[in-house]
């Protein structure tokens, strides 16, 4: 009869911490959603800015635009870097960590993409990729840079903080029930 007790006792103890593995932080996964977007679109910007930089080594007269597209990668391939926050990346950078850095540097990849259209007309579908990334990753950045004025970026970390303790807490009440399971298995062999 006590079996049947401790059952029912172990039941109450480990639904509450399935109950909180499921429910996920809305605004935090909104965040995440925002974050692979922005570095889809950096890496968009990435075959834009390469594709442009081949054709102007190919073309010779337009080295100065190939070196320039060069940069461009470089500085979007930084973005999709900052974008996983990575922190040994935030830790040298870190201007990085506040929302606002995060959306200039994005702006200034979105006007380097943008710079030096083909005013010849002979890369229309070029030009028209450049545009939809450019216009793509600058209205990211603008979102970060306004996102960043109203303090959601410090909003996102106190609740990423909050997710963590959570997730701990839950690891430590599993840990417990586990230590918990082991010591009444030992108590009952004891008595037997």
């Amino acid at each position: 009869m006590s079996t049947n007790g401790d059952e029912e006792s172990s039941q109450r103890v480990s639904m509450p911490s399935a109950r909180l593995r499921l429910r996920a932080d809305p605004f935090l996964l909104a965040c995440r959603c925002f974050s692979v977007l922005t570095s889809l679109t950096a890496i968009l910007c990435i075959s834009v800015n390469v594709l442009s930089a081949v054709r102007s080594f190919k073309n010779e007269s337009d080295i100065f635009d190939g070196i320039f597209r060069c940069y461009a990668v470089a500085i979007a391939f930084f973005v999709v870097i900052a974008e996983t926050e990575w922190e040994f990346v935030l830790k040298f950078w870190k201007v990085l960590e506040y929302w606002v850095g995060r959306g200039m540097l994005q702006i200034f990849v979105a006007v380097m993409t943008r710079a030096f259209p083909d005013e010849s007309g002979e890369r229309k579908d070029l030009v028209l990729l450049q545009n939809i990334a450019s216009y793509l990753l600058l209205a990211c950045g603008l979102v970060y840079v306004i996102s960043g004025i109203l303090c959601i970026g410090f909003l996102k970390r106190a609740r990423e903080q909050k997710e963590i303790t959570r997730e701990q807490a839950v690891k430590d009440l599993e840990e417990l029930e586990r230590r918990r399971e082991e010591l009444e298995t030992f108590l009952v062999s004891e008595r037997t």
